[in-house]
């Protein structure tokens, strides 16, 4: 079963050649051997052995039978290969001879090939005369051409005239494009010279053209068949500028014509040439009314016109309805900046803001139901800018401010004048007095905010912003025209006859602007005064209050010199007449409204109860025996009930009186130990901050029983108690001054008595 070393040696050499073959020989072998193994291991399997070599040699030979015939035909395959390789070998050689012999003829005529260009170039020009010739009667008809499109322009025949004007201009741009081919520029300008009427015609054409398109509005309506053909001639020409731009090599003179660009020039010269280039407008009110009015007018009957008629007449891709609605719309922006360069007046900034802002979107104008929905200025640009709309605001607000300022200065000026007339002011149906200034002032004031609430919110919030500080500023012209009116009053209390009846009018009037103030503003839910305004509202109610006081202590001064007084003190009617002044000042506060009749009630009865203390203090009179001190009381008691029952019955309550103080000086002039002052001092600043050492030492002064040492305990007390005046206190002794005490003589280095 195992190979000889010479059949070793004889099978390397393929073993080399072939390594798969000794791979797959090796298997073979190991896959005998252990096959043979396995038949010898088991003696019984022997018997088959014989089977199995006819088995095997019968493979062997089908396997040996199939390889013959693979191999035979590969070889026939080979050998048919070999033989069309030598054919093609064959072939090739023979075109290499005939490609070197016709190689060979080719440089024997090289000689004939030059005739041949020659004879080239003379058909070529040959073909150029016979062109030329061909175009000849066209040529020498040229200038007869031109005389009959002139004939044909002139009868408004414009069709027929730019159907030969195309034909000339064709016939002279083949004869340069093929001029230009050659290189022949000199030729060019032979030829350009001889059809340079073309120029003049094509100028004339067009002028006609931009004639019609200048009267398109007009001519939809009358006679829309002209217009058609200058747009239809237009368009022609627009085709040619195209084709020649996407495909020509050579461009003739005169091309792009842009006639269609032409077009929209001119339409929108037309729309913006006559009518927003007019003369100097009458800044003042009824002319630039009329002006913005037949604009107005006009737009929107040109507009329809576009929309119902040229849109007909023109391509789709024209756009025109939007090309002239924006034309309109640019020319309206830039007219409104050059009318806003002039000084307008406030009617006029108003007219321009109101027809910018509301009239040109409203259905008066480019919102018509005849222009919708086509028409859309929506997508365009603001009339007037944001910026400019704010420029004009504020210098509508300017205007109306100084007109403001001049009527409140006349209103204001009629007022002082009233207050010297030899009458009582006017009064309501209740009795109070009052004038017609606040309703003057809020009616104008009001109205302006109003008007301006027609245009934009923004220029409501800055005329109510104007209007309150015009207000603010009235009101300060207002006191001191009160201020002036005071001071005359002085000099002579005669003049003005009704000072008291017009002082209160002016209350009432001021409380007329202030409840009225709340109701200028734009927005119902926000009814707060400004706190500046309020602030002046409150200076103007003081200074009149003020002057009112005055006159009731101009009255009340006499009576108060004489306090106090033996003669008062043994039961004078002093303080009687004291009430009788003031009865009456009452009835005359009764004539303004509640508010303010409390507020001076309550003014009345401190000035009072001031006047009554600093007499008592002022002008000390000292008790020099207990019955004195008991009179005193008696007298201070009657006096202070009399002055606050009389203030009690004008209706104002205890807890508003100023009155207490008098009773609680009483109880420390009424005190029988002068050991408890201390303490009743106490409980007396407690009560009334303001009150100061003097006040106290000119109370113990009139005691007429306090000694030094008492004094000292007192004020010691008061040193070491200091007070702060709490929040909303009515100070009452603070403005009261007691003369300053008489220091003792004192020797040098001694002590004092």
């Amino acid at each position: 079963m195992g190979m000889s070393a010479g059949d070793e040696r004889a099978a390397s050499p393929r073993d080399e050649e072939w390594p798969e073959a000794e791979k797959a020989e090796k298997l073979a072998r190991g896959a005998a051997l252990k096959w043979a193994s396995g038949v010898f291991y088991r003696p019984e399997k022997l018997e088959g052995l014989g089977h199995y070599r006819r088995r095997e040699t019968q493979r062997n030979n089908s396997i040996q039978s199939r390889l013959k015939s693979t191999v035979q035909t590969y070889l026939e395959g080979v050998s048919a290969g070999l033989e069309q390789l030598r054919s093609a070998t064959q072939e090739v050689q023979g075109v290499c001879q005939d490609l070197g012999a016709a190689r060979w003829a080719l440089l024997d005529s090289a000689d004939h090939f030059q005739g041949l260009q020659q004879m080239r170039k003379l058909m070529e020009e040959h073909v150029q005369l016979a062109s030329v010739v061909q175009v000849l009667p066209q040529i020498f008809s040229v200038h007869e051409a031109f005389s009959h499109i002139l004939q044909l322009l002139h009868g408004q025949h414009l069709l027929e005239a730019h159907v030969e004007l195309m034909m000339v201009e064709q016939l002279r741009d083949d004869i340069l494009s093929q001029l230009h081919l050659r290189g022949l520029s000199g030729a060019q300008a032979t030829v350009l010279s001889y059809f340079s009427g073309l120029q003049d015609l094509n100028e004339s054409l067009a002028k006609q053209l931009w004639d019609i398109v200048g009267s398109s509005l007009r001519l939809v309506r009358e006679d829309p068949v002209l217009f058609v053909t200058a747009v239809r001639i237009i368009e022609r020409e627009e085709k040619i500028d195209d084709t020649l731009l996407l495909e020509a090599t050579f461009l003739p003179p005169g091309r792009p014509k842009g006639w269609r660009q032409k077009f929209y020039q001119v339409l929108q010269d037309t729309i913006t040439g006559g009518r927003f280039h007019a003369p100097r407008l009458d800044a003042e009110g009824p002319g630039l009314a009329k002006h913005l009015a037949a604009l107005q007018k006009d737009i929107v009957c040109e507009l329809r016109v576009v929309k119902d008629l040229m849109v007909q007449c023109v391509p789709a891709h024209y756009n025109i309805l939007s090309v002239c609605t924006a034309t309109y719309h640019q020319a309206l922006t830039s007219h409104l900046q050059e009318i806003l360069r002039e000084d307008l007046d406030k009617q006029g900034l108003f007219l321009l803001l109101e027809w910018a802002l509301r009239v040109y979107h409203s259905p008066e104008m480019m919102a018509h139901p005849d222009l919708l929905p086509e028409v859309d200025v929506s997508a365009l640009d603001p009339l007037m800018s944001s910026e400019l709309v704010d420029q004009t605001e504020k210098r509508y607000v300017m205007k109306v401010k100084a007109s403001v300022f001049e009527w409140m200065q006349r209103t204001l000026e009629v007022e002082f004048k009233e207050w010297f007339r030899e009458e009582e002011p006017e009064t309501d149906h209740q009795g109070f007095f009052q004038s017609a200034l606040p309703a003057i002032v809020m009616q104008m004031l009001n109205e302006n905010i109003q008007v301006a609430s027609l245009i934009t919110d923004s220029l409501q919030q800055k005329i109510y912003n104007m209007a309150l500080e015009e207000l603010e500023a009235f009101l300060g012209r207002l006191r001191e025209a009160l201020v002036q009116c005071g001071k005359e009053h002085q000099q002579d209390r005669a003049v003005p006859k009704y000072y008291i009846s017009h002082l209160l009018a002016v209350l009432n009037n001021n409380l007329a602007l202030s409840n009225s103030v709340s109701s200028l503003h734009p927005d119902t839910a926000c009814r707060e005064v400004p706190g500046s305004l309020q602030a002046a509202l409150d200076r103007m109610q003081k200074k009149a209050t003020q002057l009112l006081l005055e006159e009731l202590l101009l009255d009340l001064q006499p009576l108060c010199l004489q306090l106090p007084s033996r003669k008062w003190l043994s039961g004078s009617q002093l303080v009687g007449s004291m009430c009788e002044v003031i009865d009456k000042y009452a009835k005359d506060f009764s004539r303004v409204r509640k508010p303010v009749f409390t507020l001076l009630l309550a003014e009345s009865e401190l000035l009072v109860a001031n006047q009554y203390l600093r007499a008592l203090l002022q002008r000390k009179m000292v008790c020099k025996s207990r019955e004195e001190r008991g009179q005193l009381c008696h007298r201070l008691l009657q006096d202070a009930t009399q002055l606050r029952e009389l203030f009690c019955g004008l209706g104002l309550d205890r807890g508003q009186q100023s009155l207490e103080a008098v009773f609680a000086l009483r109880e420390l002039i009424c005190l029988k130990d002068p050991a408890l002052l201390s303490l009743e001092v106490l409980g007396f600043i407690t009560k009334y901050p303001d009150v100061s050492d003097e006040h106290i030492s000119t109370l113990l002064d009139i005691r007429g029983d306090v000694s030094k040492e008492v004094r000292h305990v007192v004020l010691e007390m008061m040193a070491q108690h200091p007070q702060a005046l709490p929040e909303g206190y009515r100070p009452i002794f603070s403005t009261i001054l007691v003369p300053v005490p008489e220091l003792p003589f004192c020797l040098r280095k001694g002590k004092c008595a």
